[in-house]
């Protein structure tokens, strides 16, 4: 397994890749690629950072784990490859874009159009054995996205973090608040969604928070 991120990326977290933790980490990765079926493929491990560089995101969406079926994971948080069913999750996603913008994307749940355009989809752990939810968490990944997190927090002015469900509110705690927009809610689960996802406005109020620091909206 060979790996590779986009060269603006390299260069903010260099001293990341250089720490004990991230050489466990790829060794362990390289176990797990040799030996079983683990999402997404090697490739795209850093799919969200090769689509999303450095110096172009203006959005973060925190996720948690990728999916863990045949063909679903791709490297970016919530999105699917082209032509998979889309996920409870995305469907209600695309609901409330709906509602709050007006408009409804249900042809595809690939969102690589919405990296490429600033939004940096990251999932707190970025690979996941095929059937095994979680089975790639603790493993050193968390520690990796918190140091994401925190050098765009750091570095960066005037991003729109959104953080939906309490495990991605959590791992916002680094983010300066005094910098950034926070928008928060439950998570689109269909399990939680009805408990303050829906109605939470967070695509007009992300693009109101882009026009207002002279930056182009995002199409969702």
């Amino acid at each position: 397994m060979q790996v590779r991120i986009e060269d603006s990326w390299k260069k903010v977290l260099k001293e990341e890749f250089s720490k004990p933790y991230f050489s466990s980490l790829v060794s362990f990765l390289k176990e797990e690629y040799s030996k079983k079926t683990i999402f997404p493929q090697g490739k795209n491990i850093f799919y969200a950072f090769d689509t999303c560089p450095f110096d172009k995101v203006k959005v973060v969406i925190l996720g948690q784990d990728p999916y863990h079926e045949k063909g679903q994971a791709h490297g970016l948080a919530f999105s699917v490859e082209e032509n998979i069913p889309i996920p409870p999750s995305l469907k209600n996603i695309y609901k409330e874009i709906n509602s709050d913008l007006g408009f409804l994307n249900l042809k595809t749940g690939d969102l690589t159009p919405w990296a490429k355009q600033g939004v940096l989809l990251l999932n707190a752990t970025l690979t996941v054995e095929a059937h095994k939810a979680g089975s790639h968490q603790n493993k050193g990944w968390e520690t990796f996205t918190d140091s994401v997190v925190e050098v765009l927090s750091k570095k960066k002015e005037n991003l729109v973090f959104i953080l939906w469900g309490n495990y991605a509110q959590r791992k916002g705690r680094i983010i300066d608040r005094e910098k950034h927009l926070i928008l928060s809610s439950s998570h689109p689960s269909p399990l939680s969604a009805y408990n303050g996802f829906f109605g939470n406005h967070h695509f007009s109020q992300t693009n109101a928070f882009l026009e207002k620091h002279n930056q182009s909206p995002i199409v969702w």
